[in-house]
């Protein structure tokens, strides 16, 4: 029995070990270290953001005389609303910001349809001598100072009949379509051109390829030039300043300009303008904000 017994035990299949289930990792189980450095220079940077938002801010609410008393960073006591009121009424915010909101928006639509199209040509061609002699060429335009052809811009304007809102328009179309062109096609040319070969199987013409294929995936692309854009129409002086001959079509920073007179600076109203101009670029640029990381993220899954 004894003999029998183990002869079974010994030819009975030895059954492999189940393998062990993993256990899901807790915040507890993350060994990974904060850098403090990295974290301490994120906290300066940061300061370098919100100390002068502050300082903005504070002026704005002070009267002239408790911003001649202190240092300037002490909050007022008791606050002054009524820096907003005049600068609202010497400015003629309303016109003016109607006339800055024009000319973005139109920049914006102007430079994203015409940039990614010119992009897109030159990136599907840069094997092609002409096509590259145009994209460096084009690169070449960054490295011209605007004040070199800054004479020269005002009396063509005036020729052509754009010393207006349209002028302007079309104006930071081209001049910011250097930068545009090397954003957009370092981009494109990341797309695999299999998607366009597989429409163009299907019969799609090079139109639609770019309209229903192409300038949807540009969604990050598309965020990114807008924003650079809006940021620069918005707050431009210089320009407007030479080309505008209507002092109705002034833009926000030309109305600003009222506050520097030639012996003295009023600048609690001057803060208050600033503030009130900078509110609806700051609203468009935190919804903006959030179509570039999703456009990332839809872009770095593709």
């Amino acid at each position: 029995m004894t003999t029998a017994g183990t002869v079974l035990g010994q030819a009975e299949p030895v059954l492999p070990d189940r393998p062990r289930r993993r256990r899901r990792k807790t915040a507890d189980d993350d060994t990974r270290r904060i850098n403090w450095w990295v974290t301490a220079l994120i906290a300066v940077c940061s300061l370098t953001i919100l100390v002068p938002l502050y300082l903005a801010v504070v002026v704005a609410l002070k009267t002239p005389d408790q911003l001649l008393s202190g240092t300037g960073f002490e909050w007022p006591n008791p606050v002054d609303w009524g820096n907003f009121a005049e600068a609202w009424d010497r400015t003629r915010f309303p016109q003016a910001l109607m006339n800055t909101a024009m000319i973005t928006i139109g920049s914006v639509v102007l430079t994203l349809l015409t940039s990614s199209v010119v992009a897109y040509a030159l990136a599907r061609n840069m094997d092609r001598l002409f096509f590259k002699g145009v994209f460096f060429y084009l690169l070449a335009a960054l490295f011209i100072p605007f004040p070199i052809i800054m004479l020269p811009l005002v009396k063509q304007t005036a020729l052509l009949g754009l010393d207006n809102q349209a002028g302007l328009i079309v104006l930071y179309t081209i001049y910011g379509l250097s930068l545009n062109i090397f954003i957009y096609t370092a981009y494109i040319r990341s797309i695999p051109i299999e998607l366009e070969e597989a429409a163009r199987v299907d019969g799609a013409s090079t139109w639609r390829v770019f309209r229903q294929i192409i300038f949807p995936l540009l969604a990050p692309m598309n965020a990114t030039v807008g924003i650079l854009t809006c940021v620069w129409a918005w707050n431009d002086f210089i320009m407007p300043l030479v080309v505008l001959t209507d002092p109705g079509a002034r833009t926000l920073p030309l109305a600003q300009y009222v506050f520097q007179g030639q012996f003295n600076t009023d600048y609690t109203v001057a803060f208050s303008s600033y503030l009130m101009a900078m509110a609806p670029l700051l609203i468009v640029y935190i919804f903006a904000q959030r179509w570039v990381i999703s456009g990332v993220t839809r872009g770095s899954i593709k």
